[in-house]
């Protein structure tokens, strides 16, 4: 997803996507560890997805939190 389509969405729906998205990065790299991942830059991929959404979540309570 892009930064503007996360942006957009409300804070429950972000924890749900880190959720989500973690689990399946779990099951990527298990897999990997198997030898049947087709593509290994998923992994990459995903996690750097994580983060963004991990840093709008912490941007919004930064900013709440100033605003008090």
């Amino acid at each position: 997803m892009k930064v503007e389509e996360l942006r957009k969405l409300s804070d429950e729906q972000l924890n749900a996507k880190i959720t989500e998205s973690k689990k399946e990065l779990f099951e990527l790299r298990l897999k990997q560890s198997t030898g049947s991942l087709d593509k290994p830059s998923q992994i990459k991929a995903l996690r750097k997805t994580v983060a963004r959404m991990k840093t709008i979540l912490k941007e919004r309570e930064l900013n709440n939190g100033g605003a008090k």
